[in-house]
């Protein structure tokens, strides 16, 4: 007779492993540190002392040779300084972390694409059936119900099971999405002892992370904006900074259209997260800068693209990390002109925010 095996119960998680217990902390201070694996050591070794997260059959030198050993840190004196630096390696564990972290509900569930409200021959199946058609596929009969419809219609003694009797799932076609996430680095992003651009590092790479592994169909680019704007590579997030710079929003959203102009993708969509007003703009060669109230010639710039994006059927979905009342007019007013959504968000709540806008962006647009 065929049994089950039993072995030793062996717990979950990693508080049995030393490494792998060190490793998520060191992990999180690496993106505090945007990088500098010194510094973060130099965290690890503090909050050891403090907390005594090691012992004496392992201790942070033995952490430190299995970083190595196990390639999540190497000698890389090409990226400026010298000394260690985070590997390929490490920069995926760092993206997975943050998915894990905080959208942890993915990990109960199967892997999905996005879809729209398009009901037809689609790929996705729906809770809602339907008379088969000729020509539909036969992996969407509904197996139950189409016999329960045959016993129903012929009875039991003499089963029979005709066309009529068959039902098959509704479907939703799947749609390819091109996102666009823009990060304001601008100073006001650590002012006032809030750390608000490490969370935005961490959306951004778990962002990054649930596109490739569950929607790699699409598209994702990231820019960050302050006096100007450029984009960077989903590698370069850990190392992301924040840059004594004004809000220049409009550079931002300028560089956005012409990287989604480029996508053949239906579906477009710019994330930008803030904590401010737009507080810069490029005229010709120079900066017109007022970072005291909201300056009519870069609101008005402002919004104007904002009505440019809306044309070109681009929603913009804002993230204001800030709950400063004096911003829900410049918020509400842009939202208004391109026609698209605003969220104020605590720092904590943000991942969540965004995840849950980008998964329900794709079932309402086609």
């Amino acid at each position: 007779m065929i049994g089950w095996e039993f072995g030793k119960y062996v717990p979950k998680g990693d508080e049995n492993d030393p490494f792998k217990r060190l490793l998520n902390i060191f992990k999180d201070l690496l993106v505090y540190t945007s990088g500098d694996v010194s510094e973060a050591l130099t965290w690890l070794t503090q909050l050891d002392k403090q907390y005594n997260l090691t012992d004496d059959n392992y201790g942070i030198a033995d952490f430190i040779q299995d970083l190595i050993d196990k390639g999540y840190i190497a000698d890389q004196g090409q990226k400026g300084s010298g000394g260690m630096g985070p590997t390929a390696k490490m920069e995926i564990e760092l993206r997975k972390k943050a998915l894990d972290d905080i959208f942890d509900d993915l990990k109960k569930s199967g892997t999905g694409n996005h879809t729209t409200k398009v009901i037809g021959r689609g790929d996705e199946h729906t809770s809602e059936l339907r008379p088969f058609e000729f020509g539909d596929a036969l992996d969407n009969i509904a197996i139950s119900e189409s016999i329960k419809n045959a016993h129903i219609n012929h009875g039991i003694d003499d089963f029979t099971l005709t066309q009529d009797d068959l039902e098959v799932h509704e479907t939703f076609y799947k749609t390819q999405t091109s996102t666009v996430l823009m990060i304001d680095i601008s100073h006001s992003m650590i002012l006032y002892g809030e750390d608000r651009i490490t969370p935005a590092k961490k959306v951004a790479m778990a962002l990054a992370e649930l596109i490739k592994t569950r929607y790699p169909k699409d598209t994702l680019d990231i820019i960050v904006f302050g006096n100007d704007a450029w984009k960077i590579e989903i590698k370069d997030l850990p190392y992301l900074q924040v840059g004594p710079y004004h809000t220049n929003t409009v550079a931002g959203l300028d560089l956005a259209m012409n990287i989604l102009r480029r996508r053949k993708s239906t579906n477009k969509q710019i994330m930008m997260i803030t904590d401010g007003k737009p507080t810069c703009i490029k005229k010709g060669k120079k900066y017109y800068k007022n970072a005291f109230g909201l300056d009519s010639k870069i609101l008005n710039r402002t919004l104007g693209i904002a009505v440019k994006c809306r044309k070109l059927n681009i929603p913009i979905t804002t993230f204001m990390i800030a709950s400063d009342p004096y911003l829900r007019s410049f918020v509400d007013q842009f939202t208004r002109a391109n026609q698209g959504k605003a969220f104020y968000s605590s720092l904590k709540g943000l991942g969540e925010f965004i995840f849950r806008d980008y998964k329900e962006n794709k079932r309402k647009r086609k």
